[in-house]
């Protein structure tokens, strides 16, 4: 395995797919021409609709998506693995599914994962999210192969349920994807915290690019996209507005924290409570 940069490009989608799909290719291209081999984008990506009908309402099948062949090709020109943090991909006339879409530098989808977990809440501000009204979680785990190793897939909710991780780092996952869209309350109490968390515990890499800012359709998130190494380090942090951060990623660092911290060979079953 070969040391690689690695970008997360930070958003601020709005509901105009065309427009998203646009902004999000030429901050692509920006990380490219920095160097990185191995780029990604955050949740929502192409569209952040002000609740989950309008979502639905501007959501297509994966035959028919508008922004995949637009990445497929980008990935190939560019001759980067690109992964697509999330895009609402319609799977029923009630339901999208939340979905990554990880391509390889010849343009091809080489995985998939759609959100396990997903994220309900009346917030005290007002602000109520009851994702699963309107999106079909998914029901499996995914580690795609690359040419760095292998990588676990997750989205922006999962970071709250370390046993996702554990399974990915114990099928062998060095580094770790997280594409956000966090609110602001949740981003400036939680989300650091977790995302080195869930790099120390693993002994592994975690890259997350998220959505930052106010939104067109007033919504904020709370940006703050980061690259984190396997001994909890901040690597690369950005603000709240759209851009490109990149780090260095040495996978051998990965091995070396698990040989200095080797918990994941010491999980065990016990009875209770």
């Amino acid at each position: 395995m070969r040391v690689f940069r690695a970008a997360c490009v930070q958003l601020r989608s709005s509901d105009d797919v065309a427009e998203n799909i646009r902004d999000t290719a030429q901050l692509v291209r920006d990380a490219a021409a920095r160097g990185a081999s191995f780029i990604a984008t955050p949740e929502n990506t192409t569209l952040m609709a002000p609740d989950g009908g309008a979502k639905l309402a501007q959501s297509f099948d994966e035959a028919h998506d508008p922004a995949l062949p637009v990445f497929s090709a980008l990935a190939k020109e560019l001759k980067v693995w690109l992964l697509i943090g999330s895009l609402a991909i319609k799977v029923s006339d009630t339901k999208t599914a939340n979905q990554s879409f990880l391509f390889a530098p010849d343009g091809r989808i080489t995985a998939r994962y759609s959100k396990i977990h997903l994220f309900d809440v009346a917030l005290a501000s007002g602000e109520v999210y009851r994702e699963s009204s309107t999106v079909a979680g998914g029901d499996a785990a995914v580690v795609a192969d690359t040419a760095f190793g292998a990588v676990g897939l997750t989205i922006c909710y999962d970071v709250r349920f370390p046993q996702l991780y554990r399974r990915l780092a114990q099928k062998g996952a060095f580094l770790f994807t997280v594409p956000s869209a966090f609110t602001v309350p949740t981003g400036q109490a939680h989300w650091h915290v977790l995302l080195r968390a869930r790099a120390i515990e693993n002994g592994a890499f975690v890259i997350a690019p998220a959505q930052g800012g106010l939104h067109a359709n007033g919504r904020k998130t709370y940006g703050h996209s980061l690259i984190v190494s396997p001994w909890g380090e901040i690597l690369a942090e950005a603000g709240t507005d759209p851009g490109v951060i990149v780090a260095d990623i040495d996978p051998a660092l990965s091995a070396q924290a698990r040989e200095k911290v080797p918990n994941l060979q010491h999980d065990r079953e016990f009875a209770g409570p």
